[in-house]
């Protein structure tokens, strides 16, 4: 009876031991598979306007844009009161005239660039040269003489670049005409290559009487 006092206690220390393994077996399969557990990732999606390719891009530059230029006339003198010049604009292109009202005239043509810079060209060597701003082409012309600065301001209702062509009594006909703003008006008639001052037309009509025929002058148009 003395010796089962050691036993008991030799088998509560086994049974505390047994509790203790298992104990000890749960917890480690737990931390085990919680830590062997692979961490959940995701993988980020670049969004395109993110991404490192397109932040590089820059975007491609248009097409250049192109000024157009509407159907219009300009008329004016030359600096030194002897000429007087028209200029007839529709997009891009340009016709001139230069005519003195006597012998001496040139019609002249060519392109209108973006900042309405112009470099036209005529006959036996004959240059414009000018700028269309503000409503008025400013400019230089040089026509068989020297140099001569020329204004030309935008045509009013009526004035403005005008030309005939026919055929009167078996002779070539060839008239242009510069009506100013203030309703002055420049001309010569060429009757089979010889020129003279051109009669007066009518603005409103286009019409004009050369050697006793009805002629019909229209405006000017590149």
């Amino acid at each position: 009876m003395k010796r089962s006092g050691p036993l008991y206690t030799l088998y509560a220390g086994l049974a505390l031991a047994v509790i203790m393994l298992s104990l000890n077996a749960t917890t480690g399969e737990k931390g085990s598979s919680y830590a062997g557990a692979p961490a959940a990732t995701t993988s980020p999606s670049l969004s395109p306007s993110l991404s490192p390719s397109a932040s590089k891009e820059r975007p491609s530059p248009g097409p250049s844009r192109t000024v157009r230029h509407g159907k219009t006339s300009y008329a004016g003198r030359t600096d030194d009161d002897v000429a007087a010049v028209s200029v007839s604009v529709r997009g891009q292109k340009a016709i001139a005239y230069y005519c003195d009202g006597r012998t001496k005239e040139s019609w002249l043509k060519g392109d209108v660039e973006d900042d309405g810079s112009m470099k036209l060209t005529g006959k036996d060597g004959a240059t414009l040269a000018g700028t269309l701003a503000d409503d008025r082409i400013r400019g230089t012309v040089r026509v068989h003489d020297g140099p001569q600065d020329f204004t030309a301001k935008k045509a009013v209702k009526g004035s403005g670049l005008y030309r005939a062509t026919a055929e009167v009594r078996g002779a070539k006909i060839d008239g242009g005409w510069i009506v100013l703003p203030d309703g002055r008006q420049v001309g010569i008639v060429r009757k089979d290559g010889a020129p003279s001052a051109a009669p007066s037309v009518d603005p409103e009509t286009g019409a004009v009487t050369v050697d006793g025929e009805q002629l019909t002058a229209r405006p000017v148009v590149p």
